[in-house]
C-alpha cells in the first residue's frame, strides 16, 4: 500500500494503516533515538510517544507531505523533552560527572557502565532498605532536600534523619559493589 493511501486511511481512523506505517519506520526510528539517548527504556518511551502523538493527531495529517519529515520532526521534539528531563534528573547529572572524570584518566576502563545498568542496580539496591530509611535517602540524594528540612517534613529529629541515611549509604554502600567510582561520586556523600 502507498504510504500517501496508508495516510489518508489513518486521518480516517484506520487502525490497521497505522500498524502498517508504525511497522515501516519504528525500527528507522528507534536507531536515531537510541543514538542521541543510549538508554533502551528512554528510546523505547520516546518511540512510543512520537507514535501516539500521531494517532493522537492524524485528522492533520497530510498525505501531501512527506510522512518521514513529519514522523522525524515529532521524535526530535520528543527526544529534546526527554533530553532536558534527564539533565535535570540528579542521577543523571552524577552519571555524567562521574563518565567525565573517567574520560579524563589516562587509564583505560575495561566495563564501560550504562546509565541504565546503575539506574536498575541502584533500584535494587534501594529495595533492601526500610521503607523510612528509602524515604530519607530519595529526599536527601534524589531530590536535594536538607537534613533539616527532610527532618521537619517527617517530624523527626535531624539526628535521627542522619542516622537513617547513614544505615541507607551503608547498606547501598555493600549492594552496589560493582560501581564503586560511581558511588563515591553520586550518591554517598552527606549534606
Amino acid at each position: 500500500m502507498q504510504e500517501k493511501m496508508l495516510i489518508e486511511d489513518i486521518r480516517n481512523g484506520s487502525e490497521k494503516a497505522f500498524k502498517i506505517l508504525y511497522s515501516q519506520w519504528v525500527s528507522r526510528l528507534y536507531q536515531f533515538v537510541y543514538q542521541y539517548l543510549k538508554s533502551e527504556s528512554a528510546t523505547d518511551d520516546v518511540v512510543q510517544e512520537t507514535f501516539m502523538r500521531i494517532w493522537t493527531n492524524r485528522e492533520s495529517l497530510n498525505s501531501e507531505y512527506l510522512f518521514k519529515s513529519y514522523l522525524f520532526t515529532i521524535a526530535y521534539h520528543c527526544l529534546l523533552k526527554e533530553l532536558k528531563r534527564q539533565i535535570n534528573n540528579p542521577s543523571m547529572e552524577k552519571y555524567l560527572e562521574y563518565q567525565n572524570t573517567m574520560a579524563t584518566k589516562d587509564d583505560e576502563i575495561s566495563d564501560e557502565i550504562d546509565y541504565d545498568t546503575f539506574q536498575k542496580a541502584l533500584e535494587k539496591a534501594k529495595s533492601h532498605l526500610s521503607p523510612r530509611q528509602r524515604e530519607i535517602f530519595e529526599l536527601n540524594k534524589e531530590c536535594g532536600i536538607s537534613i533539616p528540612e527532610i527532618a521537619e517534613k517527617l517530624s523527626i529529629t535531624d539526628q535521627v534523619v542522619r542516622n537513617q541515611l547513614s544505615a541507607a549509604l551503608k547498606t547501598l554502600r555493600n549492594e552496589l559493589t560493582g560501581f564503586n567510582a560511581i558511588i563515591l561520586i553520586i550518591v554517598f556523600s552527606l549534606h
